[in-house]
């Protein structure tokens, strides 16, 4: 026995000292950052971003290396609060007012922890913790959202430890899903099942889901569960699958007439059906008259009044401010407006033009819709870019992997007292991704080919 771990170790002692260097930084991360500290947070995540690289590197070949070395970063945040957001208080606010029996979209925080009558666990420290801006709003988080809300304070017992470590655990489950349906999918478009360890490894996906609880590797545990379906030619098997993925993070609504050609007409249109039926059903344990308004006008918000790590908006609100004396209350506003419209435009071409005949073409083309969505949003949340971090890897575009790093430098807002945005900073993001991008582009179409032949 003595002789084989020597062996072992021997065989692979670098990527094992990677791993363990990385799980000591994680656990500094972990237990001693405070969002504040922007040198150290930075300093951190550059160091686990180029560990993780090398990690793939040397292991790419090796799946049960890279699934262990995975999980142990995950695990070294399962009973840590989050340090860089504060959503997990009403995460865990949404799941308690549901097992007492109360619609999270009917009242805002702000207007029941008003009523004497009122009372929840740890009401009044969930209330603080989730701060101003969320309590005074309806919940935004969709119907299959909140089943994990409730789930967790439920096994949670009134803990918010407990119920954390149960958000955790729903996180991490759903991350080795995206593992095991998304190498079954790259497998079936002919592509390396290595791909996925750029998401499974990559330190912007633990820190942020697993360490900062957001959900969205839920949604591309499903979507992806979704994909695997279609390719395997259960369309109408991955139709419900898929409206659970809408109603988890509702972004996968942008994709839907991408399938127009896949699927071809009546096809498509029973997928569509069992889609609206599915995510119909999965709304009515929430109805409320007042629910379409009220989660609405939350929504609405996003496109109205949040501005966060923009790139073209804030090339047009710098423009419209300098130069045309416009207000950027007012312009934020119009703004959304422009968003919702360039989108749709982008979306309609790419679902007119492209021929979609097979499914790494429509993968291809959800692509692109994703980040124009986010090249043209108001907000674009370091999480935001984990979505098309796996969608890149099965296109021939790997940017999506460089914007994983340099989104690390939105964090400086929060080292600021009034959270205030550094422009330089994040002209230096968008510069480098927007640049990476174009040459993959000009390199993916063969452009300098086509230059030296028509020279």
């Amino acid at each position: 026995m003595q002789n084989r771990v020597a062996k072992y170790w021997k065989l692979h002692r670098v990527p094992i000292l990677l791993v363990l260097v990385s799980c000591i930084f994680y656990g500094v991360f972990a237990h001693n950052l405070v969002r504040e500290d922007f040198p150290k947070l930075l300093s951190l995540f550059a160091a686990l971003f180029f560990l993780h690289y090398k990690l793939i590197q040397f292991k790419k070949w090796n799946f049960k290396f890279l699934l262990v070395a995975g999980m142990l970063f995950r695990l070294v945040f399962l009973m840590v609060e989050p340090n860089l957001s504060q959503d997990f208080y009403r995460f865990i606010w949404d799941g308690e007012l549901i097992k007492n029996g109360i619609n999270p979209y009917r009242y805002t925080p702000n207007e029941l922890i008003e009523q004497t009558t009122f009372h929840i666990q740890n009401a009044k420290e969930l209330h603080q913790g989730m701060g101003t801006l969320s309590a005074r709003h309806y919940s935004n988080y969709p119907p299959m959202n909140q089943l994990f809300f409730y789930l967790s304070t439920l096994l949670g017992m009134g803990s918010i430890m407990g119920s954390l470590l149960w958000l955790r655990i729903f996180i991490i489950a759903a991350d080795i899903g995206v593992l095991y349906f998304g190498r079954k999918l790259l497998g079936n478009l002919n592509l390396s099942p290595h791909l996925l360890f750029w998401y499974f490894l990559n330190p912007l996906v633990i820190i942020e889901l697993t360490g900062n609880l957001h959900f969205e590797g839920m949604m591309l545990f499903l979507f992806i569960w979704a994909m695997y379906l279609i390719s395997a030619g259960n369309s109408i098997l991955a139709a419900p699958i898929y409206a659970a993925s809408i109603m988890l993070k509702l972004v996968p609504l942008l994709f839907l007439p991408l399938f127009l050609k896949f699927f071809g007409i009546r096809k498509s249109a029973l997928f569509y059906l069992v889609v609206g039926v599915s995510s119909f059903i999965y709304l009515i344990p929430f109805y409320t008259p007042e629910l379409a308004a009220n989660y609405s006008k939350t929504i609405g918000l996003w496109f109205s009044n949040f501005e966060f790590n923009a790139s073209i908006y804030n090339l047009v609100k710098y423009l419209g401010v300098e130069f045309f004396g416009s207000k950027p209350w007012e312009l934020i506003k119009s703004y959304g407006s422009f968003v919702k419209v360039g989108t749709l435009i982008i979306i309609l071409l790419l679902t007119f033009v492209q021929k979609h005949q097979t499914l790494t073409s429509v993968l291809k083309s959800m692509f692109f819709v994703l980040v124009s969505y986010y090249f043209l949003s108001s907000t674009v949340h370091p999480w935001y870019i984990v979505f098309p971090l796996v969608l890149g890897l099965f296109t021939d575009y790997r940017f999506a992997i460089l914007w994983s790093a340099v989104i690390i430098l939105s964090y400086f807002t929060y080292s600021q007292p009034e959270f205030k945005e550094n422009l330089w900073l994040i002209t230096l993001e968008y510069f480098l991704v927007i640049g990476y991008f174009v040459y993959e582009f000009l390199k993916n179409r063969n452009i300098p080919q086509l230059i030296r032949k028509n020279s």
